[in-house]
C-alpha cells in the first residue's frame, strides 16, 4: 500500500478547504437582529396564547350565562304558578278540603323544590329593613307597633335567581304616625 491511496483524493478545480472568516462585528448584529426577531415571536405567541384563553373563557362564561337565562324565562313563566299554589293553600281552611289541601302542599312542595335546585331562592322580606333592590312598596302604613322603614306585609313574595332580584317582594312598609301636633302647626300657617 502506498502513502498516496490513502490520502483524500483531490478533485480537479477544487479549493482546499478553508474555514470562510466570518466578519465578527457583521455576525454579531446578524445574530442580534435574529434573536431579537425570536423574542419578537416568542412575544407574539404568548400573546396569542393569552386572547385565546381569555377568549376561551368569555365563550364559556356566556355559555353558561346562557343557559341561565333560559332556566331563569322558565322560572319566570312558573311564579305565578307558585302564587296560585299559595293562594289556593291559603283559601280553605274547610275541614272538608284537608285532602285536597294536602295534595297541593305536596305539589307545591315538589314544584319548590325543583325551582330551588335550579338556584332560585325567596327574598325574606318580612320583618326586614325595607331595601328597594329587593322589595317593593306597595303601601305606606302608619304604625306605633314597628320601627320606620319596616316591611310589615308581604302581598306578594319577591325572588332571587343566582343572587339576581327576579321578582321584588310586593311589601306594605311602616312609617311613623304623623304627630298631632305637626299637623296642627301645618293648618295654622
Amino acid at each position: 500500500m502506498n502513502a498516496e491511496a490513502n490520502a483524500p483524493a483531490e478533485t480537479p478545480g477544487a479549493q482546499p478547504a478553508v474555514p470562510e472568516a466570518v466578519d465578527p462585528p457583521a455576525g454579531s448584529d446578524e445574530l442580534a437582529k435574529l434573536l431579537a426577531e425570536k423574542q419578537e415571536l416568542m412575544n407574539t405567541l404568548v400573546r396569542r396564547q393569552a386572547d385565546f384563553e381569555n377568549y376561551r373563557k368569555r365563550v364559556e362564561k356566556e355559555r353558561h350565562q346562557d343557559r341561565h337565562r333560559g332556566v331563569e324565562a322558565a322560572i319566570e313563566h312558573l311564579l305565578p304558578v307558585l302564587d296560585a299554589f299559595d293562594r289556593a293553600l291559603a283559601s280553605s281552611s274547610d275541614p272538608s278540603f284537608a285532602e285536597y289541601h294536602r295534595g297541593f302542599e305536596l305539589i307545591r312542595r315538589q314544584l319548590w323544590e325543583a325551582l330551588a335546585k335550579q338556584g332560585l331562592v325567596r327574598i325574606d322580606a318580612l320583618g326586614q329593613e325595607f331595601n328597594p333592590h329587593f322589595h317593593h312598596a306597595i303601601e305606606r302604613v302608619e304604625t306605633t307597633e314597628h320601627a320606620e322603614g319596616i316591611v310589615i306585609g308581604e302581598m306578594q313574595p319577591g325572588y332571587l335567581f343566582h343572587e339576581r332580584v327576579l321578582r321584588p317582594a310586593m311589601v306594605r312598609v311602616a312609617s311613623a304616625p304623623e304627630t298631632h301636633s305637626a299637623h296642627a302647626s301645618k293648618h295654622e300657617h
